[in-house]
């Protein structure tokens, strides 16, 4: 199977959420697919097609939780939950990584 090298800004999102969740910051709604999502790219492991794709509809799905508090640095409340899961799917930079041309079609 062949697969995408995660960028290193999306390795460093995902490092970052790797230890928050070490933390216990994840929150109680935090799922075992977002921390195989952390620990993949955080490891720079190959990214599937499919995988890329979930990213693509994960990041659509929760834009709007970089609204919410606890999401910016500096906020009160950060990391929050929110930001933490974003943060494991690559952070700001998975979205632009995911969101290029290249993958548009898959």
């Amino acid at each position: 199977m062949s697969g995408h090298e995660p960028p290193q800004h999306v390795v460093r999102a995902a490092q970052r959420a790797v230890e928050w969740i070490a933390d216990g910051r994840a929150g109680k709604g935090f799922t075992d697919t977002g921390e195989q999502r952390a620990h993949q790219l955080a490891e720079r492991r190959s990214v599937p097609d499919a995988d890329i794709k979930k990213m693509q509809q994960y990041f659509a799905r929760h834009e709007v939780d970089r609204d919410a508090e606890g999401f910016h640095r500096g906020d009160a409340g950060y990391p929050s939950p929110g930001r933490v899961a974003w943060d494991a799917w690559g952070g700001d930079a998975g979205r632009e990584w995911v969101g290029r041309e290249k993958f548009r079609d898959l």
